[in-house]
């Protein structure tokens, strides 16, 4: 796969694999028993990836629309009134001064004020390489599945 996960080798001939007809077939199904395991750590680990993604694109896009309603607000607008929430069920009043700068956060506590037009690039940017990301953990997840029935088939075909 384009992100160096290996194929799973399929076992065509199992005698020749084994090394005979009345070979111990215990370090064949312990080699298969290994690289499954691999397979579902690197699962799991897509798995994980995929759902830190599924939260993070929507807050991204949110984010963004919040910058977009900013820039066509704010021309010519010396205040613009909004309500702020605070918790779950309160919300404040306020109103906005004219700033052209929008404070994001970049994670870490860390936050920078950017350019409304900075801004909106940034988060375009990082929208579209989350979801690139994203599109790329699904195909990972595919292939693995497919290498993770191989390996079970192949280890059913020694087994037996």
């Amino acid at each position: 796969n384009p992100r160096g996960i290996p194929k799973a080798p399929f076992v065509a001939n199992v005698e020749e694999y084994v090394g005979g007809p009345n070979v111990d077939v215990g370090n064949a199904v312990k080699a298969f028993q290994e690289t499954s395991a691999k397979y579902r750590y690197m699962e799991l680990s897509l798995q994980q990836r995929r759902k830190a993604l599924l939260s993070k694109i929507p807050d991204i896009e949110q984010t963004l629309t919040v910058v977009r309603f900013l820039r066509s607000e704010r021309k010519g607008k010396p205040k613009l009134k909004t309500l702020f929430e605070l918790n779950d069920t309160l919300y404040a009043e306020a109103e906005l001064e004219e700033t052209d700068e929008v404070g994001i956060w970049l994670g870490a506590n860390t936050m920078l004020m950017y350019p409304l037009a900075e801004a909106e690039q940034l988060l375009s940017d990082k929208l579209s390489a989350a979801k690139q990301s994203l599109k790329e953990v699904i195909e990972d997840l595919e292939w693995i599945r497919e290498q993770v029935t191989v390996m079970e088939v192949n280890f059913a075909r020694v087994h037996n």
